[in-house]
């Protein structure tokens, strides 16, 4: 979360972003591997499908639900 905080007060502070400094904020930026372990869950939309498969599996199921913006704001 620092990094991003960092990286944009970068770019919004006002200073024209340099060339030479892209690279070094894109690095910033982007995610580490260790940050997107989640893509490599098998993730359902479906809840019945997603129940099946627990129970075929033996696992269990994280159900995430949330309503309104999903930025948490308003």
């Amino acid at each position: 979360m620092n990094v991003i905080l960092i990286a944009a007060l970068l770019v919004f502070s006002g200073d024209e972003v340099k060339t030479e400094n892209l690279d070094r904020l894109k690095t910033l930026i982007k995610p580490r591997a260790e940050e997107t372990k989640w893509e490599e869950i098998p993730w359902r939309v479906d809840l019945w499908q997603a129940r099946r498969d627990a129970a075929k599996t033996g696992k269990p199921i994280v159900l995430w639900e949330m309503d309104g913006n999903p930025m948490g704001c308003g």
